[in-house]
C-alpha cells in the first residue's frame, strides 16, 4: 500500500450486467473477477492496471443502485479512492464539514472497509473512500 491516495475503482451502474460485460470481454479482452454482492448490488469488477471498473446492477429498486438506475439510468455512479488511513480520512472529512453518507466506515465489496462522501460535498460526484 502506498502512503498516497490513488484511484481504486470507478463504479458504473448498468441495467444489464451481462450485456455491459460484453464490451469489456469482446472489445477489450478483459476477464471480470468473480461476481460479488454488496449493498444489494451485483458487482462485476474488471482490472484496468492498478485500478478497476466495477459494473453494478440491482433488480431491487429500493437499493442504492436500483434508485440510481430509476432516477438517472445507466452511467457513472461513483469514484473510489483508496487511502492509507480510512479512519483519518473520514475524521478529516468530518472536521472540514463534508457531508458523509457513512459516518462510520463499514464493510464493502471485497471485504474492504469503506465510507461514502455525499455528492453535495464533492462537486456532484459520489466519492467512496476505501482502505
Amino acid at each position: 500500500m502506498t502512503d498516497r491516495p490513488r484511484i481504486a475503482h470507478v463504479g458504473v451502474a448498468v441495467s444489464d450486467l451481462d450485456s455491459a460485460l460484453a464490451f469489456y470481454r469482446d472489445v477489450l479482452g478483459l476477464v471480470p473477477h468473480a461476481r460479488e454482492a454488496a449493498d444489494g448490488a451485483e458487482i462485476a469488477s474488471l482490472p484496468f492496471g492498478d485500478a478497476e471498473v466495477e459494473l453494478l446492477t440491482s433488480a431491487d429498486p429500493a437499493t442504492p443502485i436500483g434508485k440510481f438506475l430509476a432516477r438517472r439510468g445507466p452511467g457513472i455512479h461513483h469514484i473510489c479512492y483508496r487511502v492509507p488511513d480510512l479512519d483519518a480520512a473520514v475524521a478529516a472529512c468530518r472536521a472540514a464539514g463534508y457531508r458523509l453518507v457513512d459516518e462510520v466506515p463499514r464493510k464493502g465489496a471485497g471485504g474492504r472497509r469503506i465510507a461514502f462522501i455525499h455528492p453535495s460535498a464533492t462537486a456532484g460526484i459520489l466519492l467512496e473512500l476505501s482502505e
